[in-house]
């Protein structure tokens, strides 16, 4: 299995403790999320982030209706924490969130680690670009969320 690694960063002009707050909060993933994947967050209840939580969500992805099922692997507030795809389209999938205080913000660090099926033949041109895409576009609407306070 090929692992890939897709790495960004991003500087919000809020302290840590709020823009780690925004991400603690599962249903903000919809939020940030493009519209094109019809991205929804199942899981109603209110989840206490930790260790071991389990958050389930719905997309699409080129039409096909997916389910996605993430673990929170790693917690620790305000600075940094971990999910992981348990169930969902990667074959491997870990996303290290990391929050930093600097020049009166928070940098955003994402690391992604990923592995897709039939890598040799839809990687570099479908799956990489998709990602960099929707990071891209979850970068504008941070941008918007953070600079309204």
């Amino acid at each position: 299995m090929r692992v890939h690694n897709f790495e960004s960063q991003l500087w919000l002009p809020q302290p840590p403790e709020k823009v780690f707050a925004f991400f603690s909060d599962a249903q903000n993933l919809d939020l940030i999320t493009p519209p094109w994947l019809h991205f929804r967050t199942l899981t109603l209840d209110r989840i206490a982030m930790r260790p071991g939580a389990m958050i389930d969500h719905r997309l699409r992805i080129h039409g096909f209706p997916l389910r996605w099922r993430s673990k929170i692997t790693e917690w620790r507030p305000p600075t940094r924490f971990v999910d992981e795809q348990v169930r969902g389209p990667y074959r491997l999938w870990i996303h290290e969130h990391r929050f930093e205080e600097g020049d009166g913000g928070t940098l955003v660090h994402d690391h992604v680690r990923y592995a897709v099926p039939l890598d040799l033949l839809i990687h570099r041109f479908f799956i990489r670009r998709g990602i960099e895409r929707i990071f891209a576009w979850r970068e504008k609407k941070l941008r918007k969320i953070f600079a309204a306070g």
